[in-house]
């Protein structure tokens, strides 16, 4: 699929796989794929930040190339290696064969043959169904050192590899990078991207989300469930749910034939929704029942 034309049709592609953003989180999707520039999303986890590159690469066709970033992250995890124990095999053999031109050897050994291609050199390599979708997930995990790499990749979308010189994308990736802001990510790698910050959804856009990723939830009980989520986040908790919990717990009081919400079902059900015990356990006794109260006063007659 070519490259949306206007930001309706982001929104509509991304609604085409399931995933409803706003106007303003279409806009600069659509300027990302229009200028080329890396996009930089921000946000609490499970806002749907690494969903936006699932919902990217299935629309347009392309390729998902994904770098899942962690603390001590290095260059031969995220770019390249050479296959050491395949180099190794190769120079007992040409031992054993007697062949003693050490030049074509090493040739040989540091060739494209024993190159091993990790996610940021994969997602240069030309494919014939276009520039892939490469998700550098969750960048604030990683080292600062490793953010100074990125520069170069992030500006030239280049490699470079001392045995065998510079390798350039023939057609730039389209790029999404995920921060859950654990730390600040450096200024000089926010300016090669276009910026976002991803916030939880209002009542109504979470139903459209809820009523896109699980259809066979009746009107009643995602409403109430998209009510106590929300009300939830006002509560003071270490970890808010996001978008993903209010999908899992929909799925879960689905599989378990619950038609409206109770205390009870509640407190049954509290783990798909935290993930802390300190903020399951705020939850205990009447809290369940006042929030769930408060939050069917909010409901207007469906």
């Amino acid at each position: 699929m070519h490259i949306p034309t206007s930001i309706d049709a982001v929104q509509a592609m991304l609604a085409d796989q399931g995933y409803v953003c706003d106007r303003a989180l279409g806009t600069v999707v659509f300027l990302s794929l229009k200028l080329g520039r890396p996009l930089f999303l921000e946000g609490e986890a499970g806002v749907g930040k690494t969903e936006i590159a699932k919902a990217l690469s299935a629309g347009l066709g392309r390729r998902l190339i994904r770098l899942q970033c962690y603390e001590g992250l290095d260059v031969s995890s995220a770019v390249y290696e050479w296959n050491f124990p395949a180099q190794m095999v190769a120079i007992r053999t040409a031992e054993a064969a007697g062949e003693s031109d050490r030049q074509a050897l090493q040739a040989e050994l540091f060739s494209d043959d024993f190159l091993i291609r990790r996610p940021l050199l994969e997602a240069m390599q030309p494919d014939e169904n276009g520039a892939p979708v490469l998700l550098m997930d969750e960048l604030d995990r990683t080292d600062e050192p490793f953010e100074a790499f990125l520069l170069e990749a992030l500006s030239d979308f280049q490699v470079t590899i001392p045995e065998l010189g510079t390798v350039k994308a023939p057609e730039p990736p389209i790029v999404i990078v995920t921060s859950n802001r654990t730390r600040e990510v450096h200024d000089a790698l926010k300016r090669r991207c276009l910026y976002h910050w991803v916030d939880y959804p209002d009542f109504e856009r979470e139903m459209d989300i809820l009523t896109a990723r699980a259809p066979q939830a009746a009107d009643t009980l995602s409403r109430e469930v998209v009510a106590f989520v929300q009300r939830l986040r006002t509560e003071d908790l270490f970890k808010k749910p996001g978008v993903a919990e209010t999908i899992d717990w929909a799925k879960c009081l689905l599989a378990l034939d619950v038609i409206t919400l109770s205390p009870e079902v509640i407190a049954d059900t509290l783990g798909a929704i935290l993930k802390y015990q300190d903020d399951i356990q705020k939850l205990q006794g009447s809290e369940a029942k006042r929030i769930l109260d408060e939050a069917r006063a909010t409901l207007e007659p469906a």
